[in-house]
């Protein structure tokens, strides 16, 4: 049976890095199942790290947190115009983002229904163009904070290409800052403001600013081109399960496009598509690349690897949804033996088992 394992104390370590590389309070994003850690295990080596803010984007998210948190804050980074997830926010006591004018209204009215004052990050768009006032909209901004049922506690924006446009991340930070010291001098308290995301903590300086958003740093698989003291975190695993001989000529896999060009033995691994293994490349590493990187691969027909006792081995013909062939001829690998492969979290079906060892 496939599962997926993190190393708990080089999480522990990432976590102590992160923190110390910030200098500032970090807010812990466990969106997408905990950036496919689980949402409730990250979440509660996060809180045991000290960590007293979260973020989702997904309503559904707040029961499974509320089950490991008790006093910490639940940041919603979505701007909702639909009042039953501005329901669901306000009745939690969570942290709404505002990022339009209607969805002010929206959260103000259903807070007055229900007797509440719900906490707001305004959320300003610099760039990303998704949720957000735009800078030109400050005025509009700057009415919500005149709401009654609401009450603003902080501000921020998002960079889109922090991982590899510095000055443009740079401008845009100016830009929130801007748009903040208008809506300051208009006589509102915009609270905690907080622009840096894993990316830009890693590729870019003075973007802090009162606290930074960070989710896939804490795996370790961020993109970055700065060296960093992060783990890169997260391992498929199964048992080998059977193994066998198969004669040259022989076909493996679907469609028979692969062929044994010698006597070939082989092991079979009990994960594939169905568990995340062979889906796509990972996209950290994806984004690295140039075009005479992809080129150079495709040449070489870059090969797939399982690793097995601390050795890599190839796969054979094409990855099932539920098992793998891996060529382990010449060696003395053996039905039990761990088979090991390094995929992102991300891709990783959410109902396989996460391990903390």
């Amino acid at each position: 049976m496939s599962r997926y394992i993190i190393d708990i104390n080089k999480l522990k370590e990432n976590i102590e890095w992160i923190q110390k590389k910030a200098s500032v309070p970090v807010i812990g994003v466990v969106k997408g199942n905990g950036y496919g850690f689980g949402i409730k295990e990250l979440t509660a080596v996060l809180k045991e790290s000290g960590i007293k803010t979260f973020a989702v984007t997904e309503v559904t998210d707040i029961p499974m947190l509320k089950e490991v948190l008790n006093d910490e804050d639940i940041l919603v980074m979505r701007s909702t115009c639909i009042e039953e997830e501005a329901e669901i926010i306000a009745e939690n006591g969570c942290t709404a983002t505002i990022g339009s004018k209607e969805a002010c209204d929206v959260m103000n009215r259903v807070s007055a229904r229900l007797g509440v004052k719900t906490k707001c990050h305004l959320k300003i768009d610099t760039g990303m163009g998704r949720y957000g006032f735009m800078p030109s909209e400050v005025n509009s901004a700057i009415e919500c904070y005149k709401a009654e049922n609401l009450e603003f506690t902080g501000a921020y924006t998002h960079f889109p290409d922090a991982f590899n446009n510095i000055p443009l991340t740079k401008a845009q930070t100016e830009l929130f800052k801007d748009t903040i010291r208008q809506i300051e001098s208009a006589g509102c308290n915009t609270g905690t403001l907080h622009c840096a995301n894993s990316p830009a903590l890693l590729n870019t300086e003075n973007v802090c600013l009162d606290s930074v958003r960070i989710g896939s740093a804490f795996t370790g698989r961020v993109i970055t081109r700065n060296k960093t003291g992060l783990h890169r975190i997260g391992r498929l695993e199964a048992e080998v399960i059977e193994t066998k001989t198969v004669p040259t000529g022989y076909s493996v896999g679907y469609s028979g496009s692969f062929k044994t060009k010698r006597e070939t033995k082989i092991a079979i691994v009990p994960f594939g598509h169905y568990d995340g293994f062979g889906l796509t490349q990972d996209k950290e590493e994806l984004a690295l690349r140039n075009v005479l990187s992809v080129l150079k691969q495709y040449l070489q027909k870059k090969r797939t690897y399982v690793e097995i006792n601390g050795i890599n081995y190839r796969v054979l013909g094409k990855i099932g949804l539920s098992h793998t062939a891996v060529d382990i001829t010449g060696s003395d690998v053996k039905t039990g033996d761990i088979a090991k492969a390094d995929i992102s979290p991300l891709l990783v079906n959410p109902k396989i088992e996460r391990i903390y060892r």
